[in-house]
């Protein structure tokens, strides 16, 4: 460990404006692209499972109820690697956590190609959840950390354009092997079943991850708070910080007893929270209530449910999983210029207006008898789109993905990056993102039976959430573009 005193006039970088400017800008970018690789993985792994249901649901004769389970018991290894993932990131560092997360990524890949049964699927998926759960965490938290005020917003929006690159990728992957082998449950390459290649397929851009993890700096925050003053003051002038000894200084303040962190350092008046944390649960509560990855986990089945072929219903869900990258590409341009706060109202309001339009087609869409499927566990009522009707609704569809995409995707994980004071930082940002994998559980579980009710019923749920969170942003929301990590402390004291 290092001496605590400020590094010799020729060693300091503080004194660089080499490192300012341009240069920094460049280092910056690629440090925070790496570190989002975790979010590529996050995205491909939690949707990598829509285009292997129907092969699962042939192979393992599975209920919905079942199907459901098998797809939403990630979430809750999700919610267990993000509840702790903040705990020993302080410990060991984020940049081994990083590495460890990709190497959990490679395991629950293999073990869920060849699971030996419906249960073994369950478990790899779970361990599978656990490294996603972890990247969602420490991703936003290390780019957060080593990104100028001024960046912030477009480099932790990286984070979500690596999700959303990851979700389009692995829908993407499942088409062309569907494609290719005929369908999820037919053999392809060396006699093995297509839907086992699906999750083959992740092991590569586990292995990128976990080498290029490897090589950025470790969290200048981090070292702060281990003493290592000197290199922390190295890696914040490469990343365009001010590294100079007051701002050190500042930091060390607003670090004060952050080795000690646990639940209890989140009490506050409010409901047992401070008010701070409730705001970051209730956001990520919201971002997944509106039904989000029901588009991105059902999606494939939910189309054939209305009448369109596998195919065609797996080329659907990648032409959604692109719109989803556009709008992710607009947000990063506009969220340091135009807001958080507003861009999460226009988002809100164009959600609202999208699933409302769904639930209408779906409830009032003539129904026809189809066959069992993920969705029912024997023939029964669907509705069926045709004509401009099914025009109207994959609009809407996409229309709703373009809105999230562009708001409350990368939006929320911005905030929960930067809104937590320091000393907080870590756990409170581990509960709210095991808040939002928990919701995410929910909806994801709940999406089969509800839909087996009615597809109407269901949006027309996804459209109340919509319209809450309109309520609540305008309500209880911050506007925190362009302030420093260390400002933080009384943004929310007020709620």
């Amino acid at each position: 460990m290092s001496s605590t005193s400020s590094p010799s006039p020729q060693q300091n970088p503080a004194s660089s404006a080499a490192n300012t400017g341009t240069s920094g800008n460049r280092r910056v970018i690629t440090v925070a692209s790496v570190a989002a690789l975790g979010g590529f993985l996050f995205g491909f792994d939690s949707s990598v499972i829509n285009g292997a249901i129907p092969g699962i649901t042939a192979q393992y004769n599975t209920s919905p109820a079942v199907t459901g389970f098998t797809v939403s018991i990630a979430l809750i290894g999700c919610a267990i690697g993000a509840w702790f993932a903040g705990r020993i990131a302080d410990r060991i560092g984020r940049i081994k956590v990083m590495t460890l997360a990709a190497i959990v990524f490679i395991v629950s890949a293999v073990g869920s190609a060849f699971p030996g049964g419906v249960y073994g699927l369950m478990f790899w998926r779970l361990v599978g959840g656990l490294a996603i759960g972890t990247a969602s965490v420490i991703a936003p938290a290390y780019i957060a950390e080593i990104a100028p005020a001024h960046l912030r917003g477009r480099l932790g929006s990286l984070q979500q354009l690596a999700i959303v690159t990851g979700i389009f990728i692995a829908l993407l992957t499942g088409y062309v092997i569907a494609h290719a082998a005929g369908s999820a449950s037919q053999d392809w390459l060396f006699g093995i079943e297509a839907w086992r290649w699906m999750f083959l397929a992740e092991i590569i851009p586990a292995l990128v991850y976990g080498f290029a993890a490897r090589t950025i700096p470790e969290s200048p925050r981090y070292l702060i708070s281990k003493g290592e003053i000197a290199q922390a003051q190295a890696v914040l002038a490469s990343v365009g910080q001010d590294a100079d000894d007051s701002s050190i200084a500042e930091i060390q303040a607003t670090m004060a007893g952050e080795q000690a962190q646990s639940v209890r350092d989140l009490r506050g008046p409010r409901f047992g929270l401070l008010p701070v944390v409730w705001v970051g649960i209730i956001l990520s509560v919201l971002q997944q209530f509106v039904g989000i990855n029901v588009i991105f986990y059902y999606s494939s089945v939910l189309w054939q449910a209305v009448g369109f072929g596998e195919s065609d219903a797996l080329k659907i869900s990648v032409i959604s999983g692109g719109i989803n990258i556009i709008s992710t590409l607009v947000a990063i341009s506009l969220i340091d210029r135009v807001g958080r706060k507003p861009l999460l109202l226009i988002g809100s309001l164009g959600m609202t207006i999208a699933l409302t339009t769904m639930a209408f087609i779906f409830s009032t869409a003539p129904l026809s008898e189809v066959a069992a499927s993920s969705t029912c566990a024997a023939p029964c009522m669907q509705p069926v789109l045709a004509g401009g009707t099914a025009t109207t609704a994959l609009i809407a569809a996409n229309a709703f993905v373009f809105f999230f995409g562009f708001s409350w995707g990368p939006v929320v994980w911005v905030l929960l990056g930067e809104m937590f004071p320091n000393r907080v930082r870590a756990i409170a940002l581990s509960v709210a993102a095991s808040a939002q994998w928990l919701a995410n559980f929910v909806v994801s579980t709940s999406f089969p039976p509800l839909a087996a009710e009615g597809l109407g019923f269901a949006y027309g749920l996804y459209a109340f959430f919509a319209a809450v969170s309109l309520f609540f942003v305008w309500r209880y929301v911050r506007e925190t573009r362009g302030a420093t990590l260390e400002s933080m402390d009384n943004a929310y004291a007020q709620v």
